[in-house]
């Protein structure tokens, strides 16, 4: 897929964040789009700056639970009829829980894993589909995090659904090309983006939230709309994984060189940050 024009692109999580930024980026490349989110005043505000740059662009939004495979698999096919053919899925929407083991409510982990793991599951399996029938082929793009390749403490939780997502989509790319090489598969693994995530976060008891704001915030190096243009390069290079921020590519540096080591760089940093 070395060009997007016409091409029809489903993002979740568009109300905000990378998602937001995807969806313009993609309408600039000339997309037309089917955006979803669980904030639909969000969604508004991303059609709005859709046709603020574009305003011959063809975007429908939907209020989607992506944790909600019956929704999912609904919003597939209402899509499907909307737009025609479906090209590209980028399953976006993610949360954020800040928490150790020991103070980790079991109905936030289940949250976030029905969101960031079980949420990416659902946008698949309903596409994947219509993916195949569509004339060209088409791509599924999954979102993990640098916190897919290193684990850190108090990340437990969202360790765990990024690892899951990584392994879920690197499998699904080695099954497409056995088996359905029309169909592209990218995992996108960004480092620190200056979004809203840690404000809209679960946390413990214990955290103080303006603080973990303000250390996300030293290290959200790169911007949702800088995040946009390298994840949308890598989707026309049908990149397997899609490093985006200079903090992503040194730690995937890292894992490689260090193996199961980096764990012990983690916990230094972990101690003089006082993050334990």
């Amino acid at each position: 897929m070395t060009t997007l024009l016409n091409k029809t692109a489903v993002v979740t999580g568009a109300g905000s964040g990378i998602g937001r930024a995807l969806a313009i980026e993609l309408a600039k490349q000339g997309c037309q789009l089917a955006i979803s989110d669980i904030n639909v005043s969000g969604l508004q505000a991303t059609k709005q700056g859709i046709l603020d740059i574009a305003p011959k662009a063809v975007v429908h939004i939907y209020e989607l639970d992506v944790a909600n495979r019956a929704s999912m698999l609904d919003y597939a096919t209402l899509v499907h009829a909307e737009l025609g053919d479906i090209h590209l899925v980028i399953n976006n929407a993610g949360v954020a829980l800040s928490s150790g083991l020991d103070d980790t409510k079991r109905e936030d982990f289940e949250w976030l894993m029905n969101i960031n793991f079980w949420g990416v599951v659902n946008g698949t399996e309903a596409f994947l589909p219509f993916l195949k029938q569509a004339q060209g082929g088409g791509h599924v793009v999954n979102i993990s995090s640098v916190f897919g390749m290193i684990a850190i403490p108090r990340q437990s939780s969202y360790n765990a659904a990024k690892f899951a997502v990584r392994g879920y989509t690197e499998a699904l790319r080695q099954e497409m090309c056995l088996n359905h090489n029309n169909i592209e598969v990218s995992c996108v693994h960004p480092g620190g983006i200056a979004t809203e995530i840690v404000q809209n976060a679960r946390i413990s008891d214990g955290e103080d939230r303006a603080e973990l704001s303000q250390s996300f915030d030293k290290l959200a190096h790169t911007t949702p709309e800088k995040a946009a243009k390298i994840i949308v390069a890598g989707i026309k290079k049908n990149k397997p994984r899609i490093m985006v921020g200079w903090d992503a590519h040194v730690i995937h540096v890292l894992v490689r060189l260090l193996g199961i080591r980096y764990i012990s760089l983690t916990q230094w940093l972990a101690k003089r940050l006082n993050y334990q």
